[in-house]
């Protein structure tokens, strides 16, 4: 009997979009559990609480039997430790992305020899999509829809209700 697989997919996910869900999807293909890390960053600025982006998480993957969604915080080669995860996912957007996760994958193998990074590159619809895009589009009234789950999309929704300059957010 082989042992079981697990994974971590780390990020702020400030908040979480369909590019991130579709790695989720593809990576609880591949690993038998997998965890979405939410780290709690102290040198950003976030829009939602640790809370608010593991609740928001929680809600979209709830019909996933093999995800867990939890908050961390300092090094990820020690949550992933802790949680006895054997891989580090790292979603690829462009070639630009592979430059800092490579240097960031070497360094966590480094501290931690027996965690492997696995890269995943974004399926094609997703990779012009980012947090900070999604959420300039929403602090400004404009349509998300598609580029974030339902339960996200209300919650930005929510966010920037008193913002918007109609108060429309999605059409």
């Amino acid at each position: 009997m082989r042992a079981v697989l697990i994974a971590i997919y780390p990020g702020s996910f400030d908040p979480l979009t369909n590019g991130h869900l579709d790695i989720i999807e593809r990576g609880i293909k591949i690993f038998d559990h997998l965890i979405v890390g939410v780290l709690k960053n102290p040198h950003k600025q976030p829009l939602f609480t640790p809370e608010e982006r593991k609740e928001m998480i929680q809600e979209t993957v709830k019909c996933f039997t093999n995800v867990e969604v939890d908050v961390f915080d300092g090094l990820l080669v020690n949550f992933a430790r802790e949680k006895k995860c054997q891989v580090i996912i790292r979603g690829l957007r462009a070639i630009s992305d592979y430059e800092y996760e490579t240097q960031i994958a070497v360094i966590n193998r480094k501290m931690a020899p027996e965690i492997e990074t696995l890269f995943l590159p974004t399926s094609t619809e997703f990779s012009y999509l980012n947090s900070t895009i999604v959420k300039e589009i929403a602090s400004f009234g404009g349509c998300i829809r598609g580029l974030v789950p339902p339960a996200v999309e209300k919650k930005l929704r929510d966010k920037f209700s008193k913002n918007a300059p109609w108060g429309i957010l999605s059409e």
